[in-house]
């Protein structure tokens, strides 16, 4: 059994019910089984913070940059905003689930496609700083999606943000997603 303190500072439930600071504005699955609908979601990083009463429950953890080159690191790095900006009210949370025959290739495959083909990387710094993101790891922990991906941006942002989000579903590595759902967000 995996041991939740060795999780550390970069642990995040996203917990899906009826109360939290983030108003839901939609709820949708994309690809495969959605999740219960509920009308707020409730961000904690800790096991030891209360817990919510919710529909849903979604365990990550931010871990280390995958698939970058030292280029492509220092570079995100240096344009990437934290989370949290008080002008950044919209939101999005897309827990995504890759299938096996991804899981199955080799990690320079798994680059190949995920920048090489795709320019999910070349893409996404595209966008920055004006999305703040984060990535939280789930697939480890037993959790039913691989990936809790989350974005913060401001309202006026929000056709840009839409038109990188078509544009990574239309990749190659998308082909490799059998589940995906797509909340958007709202903390007024």
């Amino acid at each position: 059994m995996l041991d939740m303190k060795l999780l550390g500072d970069g642990l995040a439930i996203f917990s899906g019910g009826d109360e939290g600071e983030w108003r839901v504005i939609s709820m949708r699955p994309v690809k495969g089984e959605g999740l219960p609908r509920v009308e707020r979601v409730a961000i904690r990083h800790s096991l030891d913070s209360p817990k919510r009463n919710c529909g849903w429950s979604l365990l990550g953890v931010a871990s280390h940059v995958r698939y970058v080159e030292r280029g492509e690191k220092e570079e995100l790095a240096a344009r990437q905003e934290n989370l949290g900006r008080v002008q950044s009210t919209r939101a999005a949370l897309i827990p995504i689930r890759k299938s096996l025959e991804w899981w199955q290739l080799a990690q320079d495959q798994r680059r190949e496609i995920f920048e090489a083909q795709s320019h999910h990387i070349e893409e996404g710094v595209r966008h920055l700083p004006a999305v703040a993101r984060q990535l939280y790891h789930s697939r480890d922990l037993g959790e039913p999606f691989d990936f809790l991906t989350w974005f913060e941006y401001e309202p006026s942002y929000s056709d840009q943000f839409e038109a990188l989000v078509q544009y990574l579903r239309t990749t190659e590595e998308w082909k490799y997603v059998d589940r995906e759902v797509d909340i958007r967000l709202s903390r007024e």
